[in-house]
């Protein structure tokens, strides 16, 4: 008879080599709902705004708490599933997400769709650094590039096509549409759960119940540090100079906070949220520079490009989706293709390539002027996302092969709140040196016509970012595996 409860062991016994694929397969699902849920929301927005009578800035709390709060809930990972174990964890984060999702879909009032946004976007966090703790610890290091490729050709597909479902489902159905879109997902990854992810911890041991608690103290700091700094940012757009400084400040300090206490933390023998060791290891602390950056041009050019195309080159909002939607498929594509060959080359090769391609495509969109056929700015586009398609399943890879295993969950955990970090910096700093360039050119985006300045304006915008990737090629040249160095190890 068959354990209701079974280990790791006993599911590889059950479903043989195959059951690799089908533990990724399962997280994956999860995974693609939570990465929807983050990106589908922007295009209900404005009918949100309309509905519960409110400004376009309130409105646009219900993407940025999201962003907060999965930001944040990726440093609890680690414990969590040392605490409860795979399953226990993978099934929490996706009720909450349904949760979320439900009570969204159904709320009457703004501040209740906020709550499920923040509830969507703690889910989210906790079960985003799972998959690559599972593909370093499940697969061999000669199947984990393939398994890679094929997880984040999943994974992107969700955000190419999300927001033109989304497009569609707001115009039939309204907003509350877009939350009930990842109650599919959810079920479908609570069934696969049950089926396939195991009780146990990362490495096959049982979860520790009685462990360690959970270091409510640097969570606290890690979330007042990253609200200072985005709010920060923020001000320095469309607050006062004191208000901003005030909060960059505060955002500093909580990080200095944050690492004193991690250290004091790991001294005395706790357990800390974030373990500075890992960055004691080269590969992993130039690859957690490159995710920085990395997230800062991503999400950056996410904001830029669509503004770009319709205030500079006024281009409506349908062109602008047809030009980047054969870009999200070429990423899915170009993901798989890397994913393979992160098994037989380098790493920090593939890593600079993607960031080299990145920050051409950067640099060449200054070569578009309003004459420019729409085919010109497509390669353009393409040609970043295949950057992209190098650099998404190698950085995890190279940053964190050094490793001991005992580390991964943490590192998988600090690199993608790194990342996240970024990018959540990188909205604010592409539309604070936009809105720079502009004042010096003499325009404004309150102008309904171009002009030669706007163009010249986002140029420099996208030359920040191209800049941006050539530095981040210096950190990735330095994820040369030291084939002489042993992997780092938890201290005791």
């Amino acid at each position: 008879m068959s354990s209701p409860t079974p280990s790791l062991n006993t599911l590889r016994e059950r479903y043989g080599p195959r059951y690799r694929w089908l533990l990724l397969l399962s997280v994956m699902v999860g995974t693609m709902a939570s990465i929807m849920s983050s990106t589908i929301v922007n295009v209900a927005i404005p009918d949100m705004s309309h509905h519960f009578t409110i400004g376009q800035e309130r409105a646009q709390w219900v993407s940025s708490g999201f962003m907060v709060a999965m930001t944040v809930s990726m440093l609890t990972t680690p414990w969590l599933l040392a605490r409860y174990g795979y399953r226990r964890t993978y099934v929490g984060t996706m009720l909450l997400l349904l949760a979320g999702g439900i009570v969204g879909g159904l709320s009457n009032q703004f501040s209740l769709v906020l709550v499920a946004r923040v509830a969507e976007g703690l889910a989210a966090g906790v079960v985003q650094p799972i998959p690559a703790i599972i593909i370093l610890r499940a697969f061999d290091s000669h199947e984990q590039g393939r398994a890679s490729g094929i997880f984040g050709m999943g994974v992107v597909l969700a955000p190419a096509i999300g927001p033109s479902i989304g497009g569609v489902l707001v115009d039939l159905f309204g907003w509350r549409s877009i939350f009930f879109m990842v109650v599919p997902f959810c079920l479908a990854s609570l069934w696969l759960a049950y089926k396939f992810v195991p009780v146990t911890a990362p490495g096959g041991v049982p979860a520790r119940r009685d462990g360690a608690a959970l270091d409510w103290r640097g969570l606290l700091l890690g979330t007042v540090g990253t609200l200072c700094l985005l709010n920060g940012l923020v001000a320095l757009r469309g607050g006062t100079v004191l208000e901003a400084v005030l909060l960059l400040s505060g955002a500093a300090a909580a990080l200095v906070a944050f690492i004193g206490w991690q250290r004091r933390l790991q001294r005395h023998g706790g357990s800390p949220l974030m373990n500075l060791a890992l960055f004691g290891h080269r590969q992993f602390a130039m690859g957690s520079m490159v995710a920085v950056i990395y997230g800062t041009a991503l999400f950056g050019s996410t904001y830029l490009l669509p503004v770009y195309m319709q205030t500079a080159l006024k281009l409506s909002a349908s062109h602008v989706g047809t030009i980047l939607l054969p870009s999200g498929f070429v990423l899915a594509a170009a993901i798989a293709i890397v994913g393979r060959l992160a098994d037989r080359q380098p790493t920090y090769l593939l890593v600079s390539i993607g960031l080299a391609l990145l920050a051409a495509s950067f640099a060449l969109m200054t070569t578009v002027d309003l004459h420019s056929a729409l085919w010109v700015l497509v390669a353009w586009a393409i040609l970043g996302r295949i950057g992209l398609g190098f650099i998404l399943p190698s950085l995890n890879l190279g940053s964190m092969r050094g490793l001991h295993k005992d580390l991964i969950p943490q590192g998988a955990s600090a690199i993608n709140f790194v990342r996240m970090l970024g990018g959540a910096a990188g909205v604010s700093l592409c539309a604070i040196v936009l809105e720079w360039r502009l004042a010096a050119h003499g325009d404004s985006l309150a102008n309904s016509a171009t002009s030669p300045e706007r163009l010249a304006a986002f140029n420099e915008s996208f030359l920040m970012l191209a800049a941006l990737c050539a530095l981040a090629l210096v950190a990735a040249w330095q994820l040369r595996e030291n084939t002489g160095r042993r992997p780092v190890r938890v201290k005791e």
